[in-house]
């Protein structure tokens, strides 16, 4: 397999570790600076330039994409995608995890569990949002932070709007999320690849500092997580679409809470503290995957006129919950049901005898107007009639 570690700190850690392990294996590697690479788009195919030649033929890459550059390390990890090259890790995933905002809206609404958040902007609103997180103490954070800066913790309320209106003023945005007491200064960082968690440690703050992260001077312990923070872990790295990835989870009275998917996670702490091959778990997986690898379905089932992918909501109101998948009618309708989401469960192609349970979502392929008829149409307001102005309409 020849692949590329898109890296700009080739003498880091991670990327000699990650370079090392692909060598051991008998992988011709490379590491190739990001931003040094040219996008070629006037040729009939995706191409890329780097230094100004023409780049040879990879296998795959394996992006580490710091926030500095996110915009154009990106735009090169979508071309490699154009290009058919595999990479574990998507530019949309990149993107959507490098955005604190945009990650909490897509965990949310797959019922990731995380902190009570808030956004706002206007001043007004700061308050409100903070008792709507569950007041002071608050955790403020900048949505382009990375190692633990940018991260702030406000003891009381007039604080925290102090800090948030200076914040504001410098046309920083920042989230407003509660602070877990019960996880003051420590957290879990479980490093995903592909569908397991191959590495966990916990992350300990030193003194008063509730800050966990490394860069902060932490320590680091091995741990062996619950099946239930492994499950977490796995769900929220793919519900983002990154397949090696580590998430960070606070220690909640409830169970797991997601601060953050990290798509380019150091392996430093991670391999010092557990002694486990962490770059040659991922070298082996992104190995498995070359030959056949994971797809957009829906962009690439979405170029058929006519045709495309959408999701289903099986509704009481329509007598649907409680009955079998066959008896929607999908299939004479030319819908074929890819998937059925229940929960945190995925039942790929289910069977026709599967009885549909309230909560039940379904990926469906077919002709986009059978499956708008059978969205049920949305409550609107009754318009109301307007009574005729008092003076007749002017003549034009």
């Amino acid at each position: 397999m020849k692949i590329a570690v898109l890296s700009r700190a080739p003498q880091s850690y991670s990327t000699q570790r990650l370079r090392a392990a692909a060598a051991q294996r008998g992988h011709n590697v490379k590491v190739l600076n990001t931003l040094r690479f040219a996008i070629d788009l006037t040729s009939d195919e995706p191409d890329l330039l780097y230094r100004g030649k023409q780049l040879s033929d990879y296998d795959a890459i394996l992006p580490r994409i710091g926030s500095s550059i996110t915009y154009f390390g990106t735009a090169v990890v979508r071309q490699f995608e154009q290009m058919d090259v595999y990479t574990p890790n998507t530019a949309n995933g990149i993107q959507s995890a490098r955005d604190k905002l945009r990650a909490n809206q897509i965990l949310s609404r797959h019922n990731i569990a995380m902190p009570a958040t808030a956004f706002v902007r206007n001043r007004a609103d700061v308050r409100q949002a903070i008792e709507r997180v569950g007041g002071a103490p608050v955790v403020i954070k900048l949505l382009e932070g990375t190692q633990g800066i940018g991260v702030i913790l406000a003891p009381q309320v007039k604080v925290a709007e102090a800090i948030i209106e200076t914040l504001h003023s410098t046309n920083q945005n920042v989230l407003i999320q509660k602070f877990i007491s019960e996880s003051r200064g420590r957290d879990i960082r479980a490093l995903v690849v592909g569908d397991r968690v191959v590495a966990a440690m916990r992350r300990v703050a030193e003194g008063d500092e509730f800050r966990s992260n490394v860069h902060r001077g932490g320590r680091v312990e091995a741990v062996t997580l619950s099946p239930e923070y492994e499950q977490t872990a796995v769900r929220s790295a793919q519900i983002m679409g990154l397949r090696v990835a580590g998430v960070d989870m606070l220690e909640g009275n409830d169970g797991p809470l997601v601060m953050e998917v990290n798509s380019s996670p150091g392996l430093q702490g991670i391999e010092l503290a557990t002694g486990l091959d962490v770059a040659g778990a991922i070298i082996d997986y992104i190995a498995s995957q070359v030959d056949f690898p994971e797809i957009d379905v829906r962009q690439r089932l979405s170029v058929s006129t006519g045709y495309g992918v959408a999701e289903l909501v099986p509704n009481a109101s329509s007598g649907q919950i409680g009955k079998e998948l066959g008896e929607l009618g999908l299939w004479e309708r030319d819908i074929t049901v890819l998937t059925l989401h229940r929960g945190a469960q995925v039942i790929p192609n289910p069977r026709k005898h599967v009885v549909l349970e309230a909560g039940d979502r379904l990926l469906c392929f077919g002709k986009l107007d059978e499956m708008r008829g059978m969205i049920p149409e949305r409550r609107r307001r009754r318009a109301k009639v307007r009574k005729l102005p008092k003076e007749p309409l002017a003549d034009e």
